[in-house]
């Protein structure tokens, strides 16, 4: 009999057991059966317990199936290249995390991959590739999965009536989709410059020369696509033990939403924290020991080779002297068109190091003389799953970053953590190519200097690609081609620590790492205002006394726009608005509490449109630049050029011309946007920019506020106590169910509306006075 899930989560509190059919397998893929029980709480977690990781796995994988049925099968058509056969190949599919593109663009690249059997022969890498506990725990999560949609029919109106959703998931579908999500940081990133590189067939024109900021934005991820995290240690805690505040900075739509789960194998494993849909491990999260967060890493994870063509674009000089022919690819993509399903052929094209691609605005353009290729160190290991899976496990923040360094698969973050002895980890040991700047230097062309000069990222010699500027190999690394942990910054202390997606340099006011790499990220660099606010909340608060659970996490609402504070100085942000004549805005601006709380007043909108336009115009908004000597305390000192008073009328007109009354709160400006919300008044603004740690702006068209639709996603406040105690609050602003017919739709982004957080369940008795109802799943 089947029993639809919405009837069991109405059931308070209960027990219900659930018998499935299995889908069918490939032979010998299963050991079943696989027996798990999920306790569901208040706000719809699931506290998944089995006597096996195998059990575990199934779990989530049923029990993600139903928060997030549209999300996750929309993930494993990506990862199936089958976007175009359902979608057509023109719809634009973004990512939100950096990877944009048509359909047709992405199917090209992922068939193009299937045809290559690059994950296939990852599996049977005994290096790169994954464990045969993971592998294990991939069929059971398919399984999980399947079973879910043989028995349930799919509601949610975002795909109820794809007929393509059907319990037929493979596990080969699971494991793309964890390969295109390390690849996040490059390849993806590089999508459209990949998939429309084409021989060049006459001259080309030279490209004007890119700015710093926007090889930077090629090169790296969507801007607000980025985290904090802080952690405090035992020296500067009340409790004399670690504690942390963690905020990734995620898309509330689309495939890098979060979802909360409790994963349990008694006397092997106990975690707790967020995990991106579908992936059946813990990403951000805490067990009894230790708490870590992460924030995307300035490092990068591919170099471009630039290679001389010889006699014709399609061939290269090799370091013997000879020529090579770039590996043509054609890839047969299925579409849907007016007429019906056609099958479209696209060209990429490849070298030994990886895909060619075409980027003259980068300098990477490809001409007569010349083709660029990359490398992409992620492309190269199915290793993530298992990192992640060990880090769950940590004893305390040493092991934490050793479990990491073993498994050779941190994608491309810094993780930041806390552990109950009170010591605190900061680390950029993400996969990163092995370019030492010496190597970098030896093997660096004149163009790939200039992208050097501009943006850290060394364009190497594709004729040595394969000798003298080949990437090196450390006796440390986990495997060849990728910088061992002694050349990775790393530092433990007991005081705290930090990051907010500026580089490894200053993790805190009172450290710099130096002398390494040039392609982790840059030394003696600005930090952004929102580094800065970070640093501030905790410096401010240790003047008045230690940081105790309860301060630590206030600075998660306490939404101050620290770019604001420095514009303020001296009157000139005043002065900046008066200089415009708009005398009602700009007393609305004076009056204003320099906060981004929902009750603050229309002024806090005007600053983030104010610092919005101004990035995008590239107007200098600061009249004291930067000084590596002061880095805290520089730039300031608002310009008041006709740029900047140019910049502040821009801001004041969008605002009044988008129909914001200047009467009105922020918040009523400012309002959730994601599916099924009822859009609630939200605190927090642009990040970097405004210089606001709770960063939550829109993606929608040129809006920046209302409708938020990306930032603060699941944030934790996680301080240990004693030998055994943990206070954890936890909040995931666009809630638990996708599904707007859910009551955990919406619950916890009222919740973060009133900046409020979920006690989270952890010890048995707390997840007793908060039990909602309990699955008891099993098949065979």
């Amino acid at each position: 009999m089947r029993i639809a899930l919405a009837t069991l989560l109405l059931l308070t509190p209960a027990t219900a057991a659930v018998t499935t059919a299995h889908a069918a397998s490939p032979p010998g893929e299963r050991t079943a059966p696989y027996d798990v029980t999920i306790r569901i709480t208040e706000h719809g977690i699931p506290h998944i317990t089995s006597d096996t990781f195998e059990g575990m796995a199934y779990g989530a994988g049923w029990i993600t199936t139903a928060e997030a049925t549209c999300n996750l099968m929309d993930t494993l058509l990506t990862a199936r290249g089958e976007r175009s056969l359902y979608d057509g190949p023109d719809a634009v599919y973004k990512d939100n995390v950096g990877g944009s593109g048509t359909n047709l663009q992405w199917d090209t690249l992922v068939r193009d991959i299937h045809d290559r059997q690059v994950v296939e022969k990852l599996l049977t890498d005994p290096v790169a590739g994954p464990s045969e506990r993971a592998k294990a725990m991939v069929v059971a999560e398919t399984a999980g999965i399947n079973d879910w949609l043989t028995d349930h029919q799919v509601t949610d109106p975002a795909c109820a009536d794809d007929d393509w959703i059907q319990p037929n998931v493979t596990t080969t579908d699971v494991w793309y989709a964890f390969y295109l999500a390390q690849l996040i940081s490059s390849t993806t990133q590089l999508l459209p410059q990949v998939t429309t590189a084409t021989p060049p067939t006459g001259p080309t024109r030279p490209a004007p020369r890119p700015t710093r900021a926007a090889l930077r934005a090629a090169f790296g991820t969507d801007d607000q696509f980025g985290s904090n995290a802080t952690a405090v240690g035992g020296g500067d805690t009340s409790t004399r033990s670690g504690m942390i505040l963690g905020n990734p900075h995620f898309p509330w739509l689309g495939r890098y939403r979060f979802t909360q789960m409790h994963l349990t194998v008694p006397g092997r494993l106990d975690v707790a924290g967020g995990a991106l849909t579908g992936f059946p491990a813990i990403n951000i999260g805490f067990n009894k020991d230790v708490a870590w967060s992460h924030t995307v890493s300035t490092g990068y994870r591919f170099t471009p080779y630039q290679y001389r063509t010889a006699g014709t674009p399609t061939s290269y000089r090799t370091a013997d002297g000879g020529t090579a022919e770039l590996d043509r690819r054609d890839v047969q993509v299925p579409v849907l068109t007016d007429d019906g399903v056609e099958t479209v052929t696209r060209t990429l094209w490849r070298t030994s190091e990886g895909y060619v691609l075409n980027a003259p605005s980068l300098f990477m353009g490809w001409t007569k003389d010349s083709v660029w290729a990359f490398r992409d160190a992620n492309a190269e290991h199915l290793r993530t799953f298992d990192t992640f899976l060990s880090m769950n496990m940590a004893k305390n923040v040493h092991d934490l970053l050793h479990r990491q360094d073993n498994g050779g698969g941190m994608p491309w973050v810094n993780t930041i953590a806390a552990d109950r002895t009170g010591e605190v980890l900061y680390a950029d040991h993400a996969v990163t190519p092995n370019v030492t700047n010496a190597m970098a230097s030896r093997c660096m062309t004149s163009a790939g200097g200039l992208i050097f000069a501009a943006a850290g990222l060394p364009g190497l010699d594709g004729t040595r690609a394969g000798t003298s500027c080949r990437w090196g190999s450390d006796a440390d690394a986990e495997r060849p081609g990728i910088l061992g942990p002694k050349q990775l910054p790393e530092v433990f202390r007991r005081d705290w620590v930090m990051n907010a997606n500026d580089s490894y340099w200053m993790p805190n006011d009172k450290v710099q790492l130096t002398g390494y790499p040039r392609i982790i990220g840059c030394e003696d660099c600005q930090r952004t205002m929102r580094t800065k606010v970070v640093m501030s909340y905790v410096r401010d608060q240790l003047r008045k006394g230690k940081e105790t659970p309860r301060t630590l996490r206030s600075h998660e609402y306490a939404n101050r726009v620290y770019a604001a504070e420095v514009a303020r100085a001296g009157g000139r942000l005043d002065d900046v608005c008066d200089a415009t004549g708009l005398t009602t805005a700009c007393q609305v601006l004076h009056d204003w509490d320099g906060h981004s709380d929902p009750t603050s007043n229309a002024g806090a909108a005007i600053f983030e449109e104010f610092v919005s336009i101004a990035s995008s115009r590239k107007v200098s908004l600061w009249a004291v630049p930067f000084d590596k000597d002061h880095p805290l305390t520089t730039p300031r000192t608002l310009s008041t050029s006709q740029d900047v008073v140019d910049a502040m009328a821009a801001a004041i007109t969008r605002v009044t011309d988008r129909g914001y009354d200047l009467s009105e709160t922020y918040g009523e400006l400012h309002r959730s946007g994601d599916r099924g919300s009822a859009g609630w008044p939200l605190g927090g603004g642009l990040g970097d920019l405004s210089g606001d740690a709770n960063a939550v702006s829109s993606t929608i068209g040129d809006a920046i506020l209302d409708p938020a639709t990306r930032g603060s996603s699941y944030i934790q406040a996680v301080a240990f106590r004693g030998k055994t105690g943990i206070e954890a609050r936890t909040i995931l602003t666009y809630s638990q169910y996708e599904d707007p017919a859910s009551p955990w739709s919406d619950d916890q982004t009222r919740m973060f509306s009133n900046e409020r957080w979920v006690r989270f369940p952890w010890t048995p008795a707390q997840i007793k006075a908060q039990l909602i109802t309990t699955l008891h799943l099993t098949g065979g």
